[in-house]
């Protein structure tokens, strides 16, 4: 599926949690805390910006934010938060969409990239990002760590999340670095709801030598927002790349 088929009305109508899930205050706002260091008093530009889970509180914080995002219901949500001049959005695809002017921060959050099916389109989606950013600018990626060491030889599959009425999982094509998320809502009936999503998994090193081709270098890696060590436990990235000024 396109992935503008998958984000449509109904995906977007379901995205917002609010209070719970992604939109937990002891998610989000460290993550706005350190994009408002990252920008350092300039502009962002966020791929992918979805229904403004990230771009209206920071915003709020004074940080102008510009978005690219290819759904146009993800948009039309957003919209029933902040208006135009609020938050611009430039309908497209983040690997080719251009928008006006030039940033100090590009970012990515929650896996946003592995949306982008093949490896060319990862690559072209950092030297999106180079594009748009001036001289010490930087380009923020969060994404998972593929859980490939829990999948044991013939098992296809890894539950991510287990809570009272949703169960998440992952099956995995390891020969063409491919994963698909599935999610199952359900209540105390019989029925289930079920969204899935492709995605391509990047290890960090691949994704740091697609920073070095976009001409960019990689600054810093955490496990979080909140700047905690990336270990070889970890489950996540935050990773940090600048493009550094003229020499």
């Amino acid at each position: 599926m396109r992935q503008e088929d998958i984000w449509d009305e109904a995906a977007a109508r379901q995205y917002d949690t609010p209070g719970t899930g992604m939109f937990a205050p002891e998610v989000l706002e460290p993550t706005v805390d350190r994009l408002v260091e990252l920008a350092g008093g300039g502009r962002a530009l966020e791929f992918a910006i979805g229904t403004g889970r990230v771009a209206v509180p920071l915003a709020a914080r004074g940080v102008p934010v510009t978005g690219i995002e290819l759904s146009r219901p993800m948009i039309d949500r957003l919209r029933t938060k902040v208006d135009e001049a609020s938050v611009p959005v430039v309908v497209g695809d983040m690997a080719t969409a251009r928008a006006p002017g030039s940033y100090t921060l590009v970012y990515l959050v929650f896996n946003t990239i592995s949306n982008l099916l093949t490896q060319a389109e990862q690559v072209a989606c950092f030297r999106n990002a180079a594009r748009h950013l001036g001289p010490g600018g930087r380009f923020v990626i969060e994404l998972e760590v593929p859980e490939l060491r829990v999948l044991p030889p013939g098992r296809e599959a890894t539950v991510f999340h287990s809570e009272p009425g949703y169960v998440g999982l992952d099956t995995y094509d390891v020969v063409n670095q491919r994963m698909v998320s599935h999610h199952f809502r359900f209540s105390d009936g019989r029925q289930a709801e079920l969204f899935r999503s492709p995605h391509r998994y990047i290890w960090p090193a691949e994704l740091d030598l697609m920073a070095q081709l976009a001409g960019m270098e990689l600054e810093s890696r955490h496990a979080d927002w909140a700047g905690s060590a990336f270990t070889a436990e970890s489950r996540s990235h935050v990773s940090v790349y600048r493009l550094p000024p003229p020499r």
